[in-house]
């Protein structure tokens, strides 16, 4: 099974894709002065929801870029549900491929989805060339929480550091604005979903050809969280800004 098949079934009751709450994606709202002038384009965008709390608290306007097409069907459903069609566009495409329009944006984000471009540094890159003069960034990463990691689960992830993150956040002429980390309980809330969403897929699915593979999936991610995840890794919104 294609591994992001593996996210498709176990995401399948969530609309926040992500180990956050609506209401940080709001307050980032705030803390970055979104309008009914402010434009948007989101990579990865998942089920929309991120644009749609926006359009809806602040009137941004806004495209949504998913490749994976039940996310994106979802995206349309919460979209149309919000009456906000005239608002947000959603775009079937695989991001890295995806002409967007140079220095279109207020705001370019990436929320967990960085491996579109292989890495944290190569989507800082990407989202630069989408912002108007005097845009922000919006990105969600993963980072260790601690440089002692066992380096069994270590060399599996190329994840940062924080401190790495602002290294090559400077490298790369941006100043770090504002960020909101995700707490253990939203850490919870996202595993535990995922397995929820795995285990009525496999309820619904008995004969399926690919059922064992869904069960060892959901056990090494089981064993992943309570083994290393809790523990060593983290997660965070990070907001950029152009140099000062």
């Amino acid at each position: 099974m294609h591994w992001l098949e593996f996210y498709n079934i176990a995401e399948r009751h969530q609309d926040l894709i992500n180990p956050t709450s609506e209401e940080k994606i709001t307050k980032l709202g705030e803390k970055m002065k979104m309008n009914d002038s402010t434009r948007i384009i989101d990579f990865g965008c998942g089920c929309g929801l991120p644009l749609i709390l926006w359009a809806k608290q602040f009137g941004i306007s806004g495209i949504g870029i998913e490749f994976r097409e039940r996310s994106l069907n979802r995206a349309k459903e919460l979209v149309a549900e919000s009456r906000l069609e005239n608002k947000i566009e959603l775009v079937r495409a695989d991001a890295s491929k995806y002409k967007f329009e140079p220095g279109g944006f207020d705001i370019a984000s990436c929320m967990g989805a960085s491996f579109i471009w292989e890495g944290f540094q190569p989507t800082l890159k990407v989202l630069k060339k989408a912002l108007k003069p005097g845009g922000q960034i919006l990105i969600g990463e993963p980072y260790w929480m601690t440089d002692n990691v066992p380096p069994k689960y270590a060399t599996r992830e190329s994840f940062h550091s924080e401190l790495d993150i602002l290294k090559i956040i400077q490298r790369e002429d941006l100043d770090l604005a504002y960020m909101v980390r995700s707490s253990p309980d939203e850490w919870n809330r996202y595993e535990t979903a995922n397995w929820e969403g795995m285990i009525s897929w496999l309820n619904e699915n008995p004969d399926h050809s690919e059922r064992q593979e869904v069960i060892d999936k959901m056990h090494e991610w089981q064993d992943d969280y309570f083994r290393y995840g809790r523990q060593y890794l983290g997660w965070a919104l990070y907001v950029l800004i152009p140099k000062l």
